[in-house]
């Protein structure tokens, strides 16, 4: 490979061609799978790797995300692998040799009743005894950090307070997945775009290979990271998953000068809002309801959301909308993620992470590296197994992170 591929991460990939046998095969060319074939290189010296992409890299919900890295959730078994991804996240600039654009502004969960008040300073003796940063602000406190924020008593979200994580911000998306994707090709990773998967190969209970849009390939692991139609593939080995897939939208708003100091969420009103490195306004919503494959969701459901967001920030009303879009993302019985081993010998499995995935990128990725190159759960993924849900030990994050972005 070429310094000038290295350079001009959009030929990185160009015209990659499938060998016919690898060690491990990872469906799935976004954030989590390449994170993952990074870490299988770099930490357990796996390089017959191929990552497979049915489109390009990083085109699917790693390209529809809203760029919010934050660890302060509720329950210990979440907190552990968020802050651990935090922590990566926090040199993971030099471990790439690549710009982010990683930006710790903080995060401002609100809250709007009593009970948001309640849940938010749970949290945050939750989060404190975790080792997670995290403080609860009054109203005035929310305006100093957030100048912008109407925290006026009368009107009809008012903000008695919220939940601040100093350490919380942004990256840019597509840098963190060109970053992954360039790293893992230094070790050898071949990354295969235009191949769908269109089959699962097993024989006497064990994965031998994916059957693909670009011929067979043999494989003595294949890892699952299909971000919005995990339970399809799955199904081709058999394995079925408790997940629901639904649209998820998000707009931007035309470039402006930078007015917005942080990241604020809304658990209530379902909203939150940052401003990006170039200027837009990043606006994203709860999930809309009705499964779906679409990339696309119901008007009201974004339109719901701006009303609640030009109340909280009224000197967005001249605002111009730039694009809207929307992901697809797979949500489970207790919102918290699978990751780990299936019923089949040699087939690992993440899903599930609803809006929760992007933050979680390089955590992920090194946890479910561990958990191929040695055939057992890492420590801080043991807890989202699959066996959990008939087990009963559930993580329920359902509105506990505030509308879990």
């Amino acid at each position: 490979m070429t310094e000038s591929s290295l350079d001009h991460p959009d030929r990185l990939w160009a015209a990659a061609e499938p060998k016919r046998s690898y060690d491990v095969v990872i469906v799935g060319g976004g954030g989590h799978g390449l994170a993952t074939a990074y870490y299988l290189a770099k930490n357990h010296g796996i390089t017959n790797v191929a990552v497979l992409e049915r489109g390009w890299l990083a085109g699917g919900n790693m390209a529809r995300n809203t760029t919010i890295i934050r660890s302060n959730y509720l329950w210990d078994e979440s907190a552990g692998i968020y802050e651990h991804a935090l922590k990566l996240w926090e040199g993971l600039e030099d471990d790439l040799g690549y710009p982010l654009l990683f930006s710790q502004r903080g995060v401002l969960n609100l809250a709007h009743s009593l009970q948001d008040v309640r849940d938010g300073v749970r949290r945050v003796h939750a989060n404190r005894l975790n080792g997670v940063d995290a403080e609860w602000l009054g109203p005035e406190q929310v305006k100093e950090v957030c100048p912008i924020v109407d925290v006026s008593p009368d009107v009809r979200y008012p903000v008695l307070g919220a939940t601040y994580q100093p350490r919380a911000g942004i990256a840019k998306h597509d840098y963190v997945a060109w970053g992954f994707a360039r790293a893992a090709a230094a070790y050898g990773v071949d990354l295969i775009e235009n191949c769908e998967v269109t089959g699962l190969d097993v024989r006497d209970g064990r994965v031998t290979g994916v059957r693909t849009t670009r011929g067979p390939i043999a494989a003595g692991r294949v890892a699952l990271c299909a971000a919005g139609h995990s339970s399809v593939v799955a199904a081709m080995a058999g394995v079925a998953l408790p997940l629901q897939s639904h649209p998820l939208q998000a707009l931007v708003s035309e470039l402006l000068e930078p007015v917005h100091p942080t990241v604020v969420m809304s658990n209530a009103v379902h909203v939150y809002v940052s401003q990006a490195h170039k200027g837009e306004l990043v606006m994203g919503a709860g999930i809309d309801a009705p499964n779906s494959y679409r990339q696309r969701g119901a008007f009201h459901v974004i339109e719901r959301q701006m009303s609640a967001a030009l109340e909280l920030f009224p000197i967005f009303a001249r605002a111009h909308v730039l694009r809207t879009w929307g992901g697809v993302v797979d949500v489970t019985p207790d919102a918290s993620p699978i990751v780990g081993l299936t019923g089949v010998d040699g087939l690992y499995v993440n899903c599930g992470w609803g809006t929760g995935g992007f933050k979680a990128t390089p955590g992920v990725g090194w946890c479910y590296a561990h958990t191929i190159a040695h055939g057992e759960p890492h420590p801080l993924s043991a807890p989202f197994s699959l066996d959990r849900f008939t087990t009963g030990a559930l993580v329920d994050e359902h509105g506990a992170a505030a509308v879990a972005h």
